[in-house]
């Protein structure tokens, strides 16, 4: 068989567009760190490659939303806190006003503050966390304590106890099929029309109990007082439970974050040194091609009258 010039033009040009190929190929790894740039590279590597990605963006999502998680589960310890404060000065009141060796003007002094405490309570109960009422349930765009005003300008809660606020759970996901009710409706907190110690009607039955002077109708509000005060704290503790578990699963989603970057880096990330060393080897059988491939086809007319 004889090989002609054009035979061996071709294969040359073919050994050196490979050498060139493989050469641009680990220059591209240098340059984006990256062993896997296109499908083509790892056609096995880049099917885990996208899993682990995947993982991640879902990781990341859980992360966040145990975030917004512990903001709404603080902002509720919180706003509990400052209840548990409007009710522990409404009993001092009521235990001063009931000893019965308070003049009537002692009364409507103390009963004024309870004016004041009982307005206290409406706003803590109309709370807000980024423009969503906490204690109405699903339907957090709607305010669940929206009492009309008096002639004298002050909020008429007579109706209070017939308030019925939304008993949807909001549900935050935090983990893999892991489902977290985090929102306590407002008739948990200050109580239904079934419930004797309702904040409300507590509030107004000793508001009326301080202008009659009737000190047995204070002291019978003590119980109720004190009730209410054990459920709030019951539901403090009950915030406090879920906020120790958000936390142990955010631990646990930072260490399945840090394990699948170091996974995915695994399959990704260029080792630096192995790729400088096979880059310069590579230059080299390159340039030798060249300076091969210029030898064995030589330019001049003779060489084809041999």
């Amino acid at each position: 068989m004889r090989i002609t010039n054009n035979m061996l033009s071709s294969q040359l040009i073919m050994n050196l567009n490979r050498n060139a190929q493989q050469m641009n190929n680990t220059q591209t790894q240098l340059a984006t760190g990256r062993k896997i740039n296109k499908p083509s590279d790892d056609p096995v590597g880049i099917t885990y490659s996208l899993r682990y990605r995947a993982e991640l963006s879902s990781n990341e999502q859980y992360q966040k939303n145990v975030d917004s998680t512990i903001s709404w589960l603080d902002f509720n310890d919180t706003v509990l806190d400052q209840a548990g404060s409007v009710v522990q000065r409404l009993r001092e009141l009521t235990v001063q006003a009931s000893t019965g060796t308070n003049p009537q003007s002692a009364l409507d002094s103390i009963n004024e503050e309870v004016k004041q405490l009982k307005e206290q309570l409406i706003d803590i109960s109309n709370s807000k966390l980024n423009g969503k009422y906490i204690f109405n349930g699903e339907t957090y765009d709607i305010k669940p304590y929206d009492f009309p005003r008096n002639a004298d300008g002050t909020l008429d809660t007579t109706n209070a106890d017939a308030i019925v606020t939304d008993k949807g759970k909001i549900n935050f996901i935090v983990g893999e099929s892991v489902q977290l009710p985090i929102n306590t409706t407002g008739n948990e907190v200050f109580g239904d029309s079934t419930e004797p110690d309702n904040l409300f009607v507590i509030l107004n039955t000793i508001m009326q109990a301080l202008t009659d002077g009737d000190q047995q109708e204070l002291s019978n509000q003590l119980d109720n007082i004190d009730s209410r005060t054990d459920k709030v704290l019951a539901i403090r503790s009950e915030i406090g439970a879920k906020t120790n578990r958000v936390e142990l699963m955010m631990g646990r989603l930072d260490d399945l974050g840090v394990n699948l970057s170091e996974l995915q880096a695994k399959v990704e990330d260029a080792d630096y040194a192995e790729l400088a060393i096979k880059s310069k080897i590579q230059e080299n059988i390159y340039n030798a091609s060249l300076s091969t491939g210029a030898k064995i086809i030589s330019p001049s007319l003779v060489d084809f009258l041999r």
